[in-house]
């Protein structure tokens, strides 16, 4: 096979987007989840994987955690991982890690990207309905029960472990 060969080979593949975001939490277990400026709901800290600049998912995760909310923090376990069909797009494979709890000092160190995002908040459990729109909820939910029971990382369709 010749390298203009195996260059249409891999140009006739399907195609997947990837995204990384980290679980936040205070001491009371509410979620730092953050106001986007260009679209609807909210979010967790994250974006999109830079795979052609072979960044991982974790590598994703803290740089945008960065990014975003002026934040170096090393990650832990990897919480979930959510296969997100889409209409428009191709699909998403969506990875959550554990950012842990913060301190209060850490909160107090949030600098928003201001180009992208429009506040930050804390958010109970029993009110993320209100905030995460579709199946980032469901996936944000599981990847909290992950951590809670110790499980690992669940695999997760659409917000919800597979049929």
């Amino acid at each position: 096979m010749t390298s203009s060969d195996y260059a249409a080979y891999i140009a006739s593949l399907p195609r997947v987007l990837a995204g990384a975001a980290a679980v936040f939490r205070d001491a009371e277990g509410r979620v730092l989840l953050v106001e986007p400026n260009y679209r609807k709901g909210w979010a967790l800290p994250g974006g999109t994987i830079e795979s052609d600049r072979g960044e991982t998912p974790r590598q994703a995760a803290r740089r945008e955690t960065l990014e975003e909310i002026g934040l170096d923090v090393e990650l832990g376990a990897l919480l979930a991982v959510d296969w997100v069909p889409g209409e428009a797009r191709p699909p998403i494979a969506a990875y959550i890690y554990d950012g842990g709890v913060l301190t209060q000092a850490q909160f107090d160190a949030i600098t928003l990207q201001e180009d992208e995002l429009l506040s930050w908040r804390l958010v109970a459990r029993e009110d993320m309905s209100a905030y995460l729109l579709g199946s980032l909820c469901s996936r944000v939910l599981a990847a909290l029960d992950a951590l809670a029971d110790g499980s690992g990382a669940v695999e997760l369709e659409n917000g919800l472990p597979p049929a």
